[in-house]
């Protein structure tokens, strides 16, 4: 039996990129796997019966951890009460430390130690696993797992992807949490130079602001927004099915982050059969290669003017990504849920 973690994602208040991928893994897993969670007072994950995973049982998490979090868990993880194993996500945290809440910073390196303790780790992408493998050398640790890659699914709300031709406005949707990051002051102010040239499109962000660092984004939007009446548009709230219906009608999606673990909105935006303009880091490329994508230099202004402006005015240009997005492969959850079961039933160590 599978026991997945699912100790923050059960009592989170809001929905990040972690805990939606242990909701849509537990949805794939189905009968497959049990929900866990850590009990502080008995130090071990228990299901909700209050079964602790067996010798023979695997415990999967998707979840950050510490010993802060969860006293005893280094214990448990040296332990040979179950066989673990770990989906790792990214090393953000040590790599852009100033845009991190500092708890977070403080608490990463330990994490990444622990997971050196699990039976099998899968990476959420080839740049994450090298991250890993990479800060483990660094720490030059005697024995370490290997590290697989494990294709995270696009279909990220269990709808049909998109397999044909849609009207389209002339909106582009920028989905994540607003937080300098994710670069969101960096593509207003390249909406501006667009819209003081007389570019004719809105601009949708999508996502809460991030109480520690992305007040000053707000700030900015706000100015914008008053700048150009009716072109920038804030969903801070909003439901999956209203993200599908603005994913599926935008003109194009928009990612102009720093650093990513995967990269769920360009997966999710191909889903829905729109095509995205990235930024052009490694991470992307992973997914953007295969076709539907245009991948621009982090931060250069001018090129993704350039960029922006051609999908917005060139039919033809525009109309070719769209068939690119539409005939390409994506991963599914089921695909995820499947490569999972297999392994973790094989009982051997992914190569």
């Amino acid at each position: 039996m599978i026991y997945l973690d699912t100790t923050k994602s059960s009592d989170a208040r809001h929905r990040s990129g972690l805990t939606r991928v242990t909701s849509r893994l537990a949805a794939a897993l189905g009968d497959s796997a049990r929900p866990a969670r850590w009990d502080e007072r008995k130090r071990v994950f228990v299901d909700e019966g209050g079964v602790v995973p067996g010798q023979d049982d695997w415990l999967l998490t998707a979840e950050l951890f510490s010993e802060e979090e969860r006293p005893g868990l280094g214990e448990f993880l040296a332990g040979q009460t179950c066989r673990k194993a770990a989906i790792f996500h990214d090393a953000i945290p040590l790599r852009f430390p100033h845009t991190t809440w500092p708890r977070s910073v403080s608490r990463h390196p330990g994490y990444l130690k622990l997971l050196a303790g699990f039976d099998r780790i899968r990476a959420v992408s080839g740049a994450s696993r090298d991250e890993l493998t990479g800060y483990w050398r660094w720490l030059g640790l005697e024995s370490s797992p290997p590290v697989g890659v494990l294709a995270l699914g696009a279909d990220f709300d269990g709808t049909p992807r998109v397999t044909s031709a849609r009207p389209r406005t002339r909106n582009l949707v920028c989905t994540g949490i607003i937080e300098p990051r994710k670069n969101q002051g960096f593509l207003l102010e390249v909406c501006v130079r667009l819209w003081r040239e007389g570019v004719d499109f809105q601009l949708h962000l999508v996502g809460r602001v991030n109480p520690h660092f992305g007040e000053p984004v707000r700030r900015r939007a706000r100015e914008v927004a008053r700048e150009f009446p009716g072109r920038l548009i804030h969903h801070e709230g909003l439901a999956d099915d209203g993200l599908a219906r603005l994913l599926e009608s935008a003109r194009a999606t928009i990612f102009p982050t720093l650093a990513e673990g995967c990269g769920l909105p360009l997966l999710e935006s191909l889903w829905r059969g729109t095509p995205c303009v990235c930024s052009d880091l490694p991470v992307l490329r992973e997914n953007a290669d295969p076709g539907g994508c245009i991948p621009v230099t982090a931060g250069d202004p001018e090129a993704w003017t350039r960029a922006l402006r051609r999908i917005l005015t060139d039919d033809a240009h525009h109309e070719a990504l769209v068939r690119e997005t539409l005939a390409r492969p994506l991963p599914r959850w089921d695909e995820a849920a499947s490569d999972l079961r297999a392994e973790l039933s094989a009982g051997t160590r992914t190569p």
